[in-house]
């Protein structure tokens, strides 16, 4: 997973391939449920783990990355399921960087989060739409595991994000601009301070401008304790280190 550089001491000596990069999807449509359109789907890789196997070999393990349903109606559209957060969507896209997007440890917002969101859009040549999300309260902890369990049964608060949204140009290739919100909460993170909830917050800002064959795609953002989120180094544990929780980050890709 090439989110560090380091200088080659060595050289080169070897070559080799894996297919833990692979993805597998399944995209499933119905025109008709509950009087609109339906669309599944079931994104997966192998970036699960690494299990020995007889031969002095790695056996990857299959990881589901999103498994999203979705309904669609004239002005409304409803989605539940794991999808990266609402208010962070744009991720950079690389063969070399699958099983983590690129920018992980520069604080890009990837994790993909179980969650249930409702989209309100008008108009057609220009589109204005409003967005709102209901996500599961997880927190990073080392190596980017994630440890959901914890911080739904301290607080039983869900993670609350918001977008607003305007597009342009066909509905299913749009350019779009748009500013989002994030809060959430976690509890007994704080051990300096004897604080026994937190507050996770951001601002959110992201853009998709087509061009021709030419696609732009950017987000930037600013808040503190959204390690929940994607937003802190691998290899660090943000839910054991008080000062690193609070922190806060600004971010761009």
């Amino acid at each position: 997973m090439p989110v560090l550089a380091d200088t080659d001491a060595v050289g080169v000596k070897s070559a080799s391939a894996t297919m833990r990069q692979t993805r597998l999807g399944v995209l499933v449509t119905d025109p008709d449920v509950l009087g609109g359109s339906f669309t599944g789907e079931i994104d997966v890789d192998f970036f699960g783990g690494q299990q020995p196997a007889p031969g002095n070999r790695t056996f990857p393990l299959l990881r589901m990355r999103r498994a999203i349903a979705t309904v669609q109606w004239t002005h409304l559209q409803l989605m539940i399921g794991q999808e990266t957060p609402l208010v962070s969507n744009r991720n950079p896209r690389s063969l070399a960087g699958v099983g983590v997007p690129d920018f992980s440890t520069a604080g890009n917002l990837w994790f993909w989060i179980p969650q249930v969101r409702v989209t309100a859009e008008y108009g057609y040549t220009l589109r204005l739409a409003v967005q709102t999300a209901v996500l599961a309260p997880i927190q990073a902890r080392s190596r980017g595991v994630r440890d959901a369990g914890r911080f739904r049964r301290a607080h039983r608060r869900p993670y609350l994000q918001g977008r607003v949204r305007l597009a342009w140009g066909p509905t299913d290739d749009p350019s779009e601009v748009a500013i989002g919100g994030h809060i959430g909460w976690l509890r007994g993170l704080d051990s300096l301070s004897g604080d026994s909830l937190l507050t996770s917050r951001a601002v959110t800002f992201d853009t998709r401008l087509k061009l021709g064959p030419v696609e732009l795609i950017g987000e930037a953002f600013a808040g503190q304790a959204i390690a929940g989120l994607g937003g802190a180094p691998w290899g660090r544990t943000p839910a054991l280190r008080a000062r690193r929780c609070t922190r806060k980050a600004v971010g761009a890709n």
